[in-house]
């Protein structure tokens, strides 16, 4: 399997993302910087650092 660059990809719209939920990182952590996320009674902890990445750990 190869990678797929995010440039490679059509604009949902057309293609199968667009049937894919989009969410706002932003609107899950109401404007901070922290969300729990549970998955099977499993809490995950969605972070977004000051470079604007995201860390999604357990």
């Amino acid at each position: 399997m190869t990678a797929t660059r995010p440039a490679d990809f059509t604009r949902p719209g057309t293609s199968i993302l667009a049937r894919i939920p989009q969410h706002d990182a932003t609107q899950l952590t109401r404007g901070g910087n922290q969300a729990l996320i549970v998955l099977d009674e499993q809490v995950y902890q969605l972070r977004i650092t000051r470079a604007g990445k995201l860390i999604l750990t357990k």
